[in-house]
């Protein structure tokens, strides 16, 4: 769907991000993405602007943790909404098959046109089977007042680890509640999400996605007890305060004249 436009010169400081629109918004026109989700992004990206734009120890400690977690869980599911659809189709796809997980579409701003559009550029891109579509085996979370509640009963109903990228913090503490282990991907190391979840991974998803699909590979092959040790050994409170230091540390370096 990502399309190269003219108009980012790869010198251009900001070429990378404007690519990240330009395929949010083709996601939008194809249905896929919400104003809301555009939204979303552009707050995300100021976090990230902190951040330095880039994948930091704590955010990888986090997705090694989480690759660990997905590759022990007996039902994991990833979460799919429109602006992940749009920004890492393949990259979910190949991750739910290097840790044998289920793909679902879950929306905020439900539409069955949206599901729809969601799953078929999901199977476009190589996606075997896609969850939350199916009417015949809807169901619902009745700790979640949003649309969000709608689950399938093939996949989040049942799962033990769910991977909740570009996530809202309702929904994170129903599954919570559940007894389900949640796996955030999200910018804002603040957010209720990001302090609910097991395992937050502060981090673009643009960069995340790929990291964990390379982390779930290498790590396939360890023993479980190898991954036991590497989810035990993961505090998330402590990685999120480590987090927090680092943005702050940055903002002292740009209060001090270093701009880009």
């Amino acid at each position: 769907m990502a399309v190269e436009v003219s108009f980012v010169f790869p010198t251009h400081p900001r070429a990378e991000s404007l690519r990240i629109r330009e395929r949010l918004v083709d996601g939008f026109r194809a249905g896929l993405v919400t104003p809301e989700g555009l939204a979303a992004h552009g707050r995300g990206e100021a976090f990230d602007y902190i951040l330095g734009e880039r994948t930091t120890d704590e955010a990888r400690r986090a997705a090694e943790a989480a690759a660990a977690m997905l590759l022990l869980a007996e039902r994991p599911v990833i979460s799919i909404n429109g602006n992940v659809a749009a920004l890492v189709p393949s990259e979910m796809v190949e991750l739910a098959r290097a840790v044998d997980a289920k793909l679902e579409v879950n929306l905020f701003h439900v539409s069955a046109e949206r599901e729809k559009a969601i799953a078929e550029h999901l199977l476009k891109n190589g996606a075997d089977e896609v969850l939350g579509v199916d009417e015949e085996f809807s169901t619902h979370i009745p700790e979640v007042q949003s649309h969000r509640r709608k689950v399938d009963k093939r996949g989040i109903a049942v799962a033990d680890v769910v991977l909740v990228p570009l996530e809202d913090g309702d929904r994170t503490e129903a599954l919570k509640r559940l007894g389900k282990r949640v796996i955030a991907i999200d910018l804002n190391p603040m957010s209720r999400t990001a302090r609910a979840a097991d395992v937050t991974i502060v981090d673009n998803i643009v960069r995340a996605a790929p990291l964990m699909v390379e982390l779930a590979r290498r790590m396939s092959d360890l023993p479980r007890e190898e991954l036991e040790k590497v989810v035990e050994g993961f505090d998330n409170s402590a990685n999120l305060r480590a987090t927090i230091g680092l943005m702050l540390r940055r903002l002292e370096e740009l209060s001090g004249g270093r701009s880009r």
